[in-house]
């Protein structure tokens, strides 16, 4: 379908907005201070390794280790290994799916399996790649097997495959592709082919595997010359690994609003990509650009809690630690038919607005949904799959389980990188995340108990003076003033209350006057 690609960029940020159809499908942000380490490769130290949980921790000078575990150091089964792998799983999130000759598991080439203690020792150097971002509190994942991503193809230095996208469907397309790049690879190295290759002529694949080798060429010379931890090659930038991977045939123009990023763009594509160079346009205009084609409007709505449906129904996004949950609402609508049309049709309407926030907030993880309850087995298989279909345009990879008897599903969508909203915001410095604080009532009452449990200390003083939040104070003086009375009375002391703005609301200081 036809697409845009819009770039808002400065020396500290740049955010990059997929368009099609006039709807934002994908959002990325990268910022100076803390820009995408996925691709980057390292040449690391083992700080730890952990029997227990067959993995181990790679120093490679961030500021969290690197976890590897052991399927990532050696594969048993090197088929199903590159069945998982994904190419180009970079800050762009863009994947390439393998297609593989499916061979008896007897035939299938294996190494010997073994235990992470047997191949890695603490202080022993590797070379990694960062396969996963930094994730919350957990460092990033990292893999011994590194892929180098070109403009057509993947190179896979260590594994010794030609691997066809999935998304080329036409086989005697795919045959072309395999057999070209067979002959022209080397022994020992592999690539997979990506799906921006269709029709590709020899010529452009030889100069991305020339590309290619030399850059591999280039990471094994500095290797050798370094010391651990080092980095030893950085992937692209956010705007020039759109060109690399977000661009495709569809794509009917590129607008930005810096004219330093778009010499740049212009130069690399003049390099690799000249048949682009027409469709990269730099916007000049007053207006903030991301305002010009609603954007911003689309950022602020990803960032709430709420999201209406267009029939009046609505849902309600949470994420937590531990997984995300989505719940679906008839709200306003209450249809015009029986109820059980109304609640699917609510559902259905739902699925859209959910697997469009799935992709745009960048949600990964565990997701429970809670449709509206349905009375009949056909509605919620109905349910079921049109949201399997949906998720099938989703670059992310999702397992979904069908509705259960309380009308939830159960699914997991693969996570790449951060979500928009752990990116864009931080925990609430108020409420330290909660998304909760102690009503004034609470606190009052807690002010009380503390002044009876501190009184017997205060003996010799008279006055006791407590400052809390001005919420809370006018509640004490108001609403509680019979009680503070009686308090006083019953301690035979005076209990000055003073409102601090500098508190929080729940907190307060009892002091001895």
């Amino acid at each position: 379908m036809p697409s845009e690609i819009v770039i808002n960029a400065n020396a500290l940020e740049t955010r990059m907005a997929i368009i099609e159809n006039d709807v934002v499908t994908e959002l990325y942000i990268e910022r100076a201070r803390d820009r995408s380490i996925v691709g980057n490769i390292y040449k690391g130290v083992v700080t730890k390794v952990l029997p227990g949980m067959q993995a181990s921790f790679v120093d490679i000078g961030l500021e969290k280790a690197g976890f590897l575990y052991v399927s990532d150091v050696d594969v048993m089964d090197i088929m199903e290994e590159y069945e998982k792998m994904k190419t180009g799983e970079n800050a762009l999130g863009v994947q390439e799916e393998l297609e593989l000759k499916k061979k008896p598991r007897s035939s299938r080439k294996r190494r010997q399996s073994k235990a992470i203690e047997e191949m890695l020792q603490e202080g022993q150097e590797v070379m990694v790649q960062v396969s996963k971002e930094p994730i919350g509190s957990k460092g990033c994942r990292i893999t011994s097997y590194s892929t180098l991503p070109g403009r057509y193809l993947v190179y896979m230095p260590t594994i010794d495959n030609v691997g066809i996208s999935r998304r080329i469907e036409a086989e005697a397309e795919r045959k072309r592709l395999r057999d070209m790049i067979k002959s022209l690879k080397k022994q020992g190295a592999g690539y997979i082919v990506r799906t921006v290759s269709e029709g590709t002529r020899k010529e452009e694949f030889v100069t991305d595997i020339k590309y290619l080798n030399k850059l591999w060429n280039d990471v094994q010379e500095k290797a050798e010359k370094v010391s651990a931890p080092a980095l030893l090659h950085s992937d692209l930038n956010l705007i020039l690994r759109s060109f690399r991977d977000a661009y495709t045939k569809d794509v009917e123009k590129i607008i930005m609003d810096s004219e330093e990023e778009y010499k740049n763009c212009i130069e690399f594509v003049r390099a690799y990509m000249p048949h682009v160079e027409p469709k990269i346009k730099l916007y000049t205009e007053k207006e903030p650009i991301f305002d010009v084609y609603g954007i911003e409007m689309e950022i602020e709505r990803a960032l709430g809690r709420k999201i209406w449906l267009k029939s009046g129904g609505y849902i309600v996004i949470d994420q937590t630690e531990a997984l995300v949950t989505i719940d679906v609402n008839t709200g306003r609508y209450v249809g015009k038919r029986n109820p059980e049309e109304t609640i699917l049709k609510t559902n259905l309407e739902a699925i859209k607005e959910i697997v469009y926030q799935l992709k745009l907030r960048n949600i990964g993880g565990i997701i429970i949904i809670d449709f509206i309850d349905m009375a009949k087995d056909e509605s919620k298989e109905k349910v079921y799959s049109t949201l399997d279909a949906a998720l099938k345009t989703d670059k992310a990879k999702a397992n979904i389980l069908e509705v259960s008897e309380l009308g939830l599903v159960e699914m997991t969508r693969e996570r790449v990188r951060e979500s928009l909203s752990r990116v864009l915001c931080e925990p609430c410095p108020y409420c330290e995340g909660k998304g909760r604080v102690k009503s004034a009532a609470t606190a009052c009452y807690e002010v009380f108990r503390e002044v009876k449990r501190v009184a017997n200390s205060f003996k010799r003083s008279q006055k006791i003076m407590v400052n809390v939040h001005p919420k809370v104070s006018d509640m004490i003086l108001e609403e509680e003033r019979q009680f503070l009375d009686r308090l006083e009375k019953d301690l035979k002391k005076r209990i000055i209350i003073k409102a601090d703005y500098d508190l929080h609301l729940e907190q307060y200081e009892v002091i001895n006057l």
